[in-house]
């Protein structure tokens, strides 16, 4: 009986890391590469270990009441006409509301230390991307360089990078969970996100809300760079033979799956703001009409 069990032990271990082999290329959240990653991963961690104070005496203690109170077992305290005990009630009220108060208290510091619109830190300027939702693709407006590119955006490692993110069709989700959290992208709004690349390397970002047939295929890749191979980047983009006018801007909002990696070498001024302005203006309420004069 004890080969028996130390064979099925071993197998249930080849087994089990057979499985977390597999899963390593799909784990980025728990293998984050920017601060602001880092830090949502130790929040999931602490938000896991407070489940634990509660779930792991749950589970073990089904499992001893199960054994202690079995029919076989003569000797187990029967109290039929039990009716309270201040012990258990103790422990039944002050027990949640300490783990209560200990996630409000959490959920209220990492609200704050990771709020998307707070600036990274850091003695380097932040770069500035606009980031437009598309169907079904990712257009990335680089304003300072005057370049534009679409499903590819390039960044520098170790310098912080500050994003606008609007979308031009339905409600879109920006997430690169490498490096950040997820946030909406909206038609008519504008919301922010922070982000910082501790190193080069190559990153999956995808849109995360549902938004049509194409929803599967609306990944983008986040090209992190040293700041030589960064600026090397944007010289290609600047010898692109395309220029993102409004005719071009135009087709290329015209919903698409699979587009590959297109660079503009100019951008429209202010092409960001009037994709924002195009719905608010849209969306306005109409001036109330004259008050017809009354009858007599």
């Amino acid at each position: 009986m004890t080969e028996v069990t130390r064979r099925a032990r071993r197998w249930a271990s080849a087994i089990g890391m057979a499985l977390l082999a597999g899963g390593c290329d799909r784990m980025v959240v728990l293998n984050p590469k920017g601060p602001i990653a880092d830090a949502q991963r130790g929040l999931l961690f602490d938000a896991f270990s407070v489940m634990m104070l509660v779930i792991v005496p749950v589970i073990l203690m089904a499992f001893w009441f199960a054994w202690r109170y079995r029919a076989s077992n003569r000797s187990a305290r029967y109290e039929p006409k039990w009716s309270e005990s201040t012990l258990i009630d103790s422990i039944v009220w002050l027990i949640p509301a300490a783990i209560v108060i200990a996630v409000a208290i959490l959920v209220w510091r990492s609200t704050h230390k990771l709020d998307p619109y707070r600036p990274i830190a850091s003695d380097v300027p932040p770069l500035d991307i606009q980031v437009v939702g598309q169907d079904w693709k990712w257009l990335f407006i680089y304003p300072e360089q005057g370049v534009a590119s679409v499903n590819q955006m390039a960044i520098p490692a170790g310098r912080p990078i500050s994003l606008r993110i609007t979308s031009d069709t339905v409600m879109n989700s920006f997430y690169v969970p490498a490096l950040a959290g997820q946030i909406y992208a909206m038609a008519g709004m504008q919301t922010r996100l922070q982000m910082l690349a501790n190193q080069p390397g190559k990153f999956v970002g995808r849109n995360t809300q549902y938004s049509g047939g194409g929803f599967s295929d609306q990944f983008f890749e986040v090209l992190a760079t040293t700041p030589a191979e960064f600026d090397a980047w944007v010289a290609k983009a600047k010898q692109s033979p395309d220029k993102l006018d409004p005719p071009t801007y135009a087709k290329l909002v015209v919903r698409s799956r699979n587009v590959p990696f297109t660079y503009y070498s100019t951008v429209e001024p202010k092409l960001f703001d009037s994709i924002i302005a195009k719905y608010t203006h849209a969306h306005r309420m109409p001036e109330p009409a004259a008050a017809a004069p009354a009858r007599r």
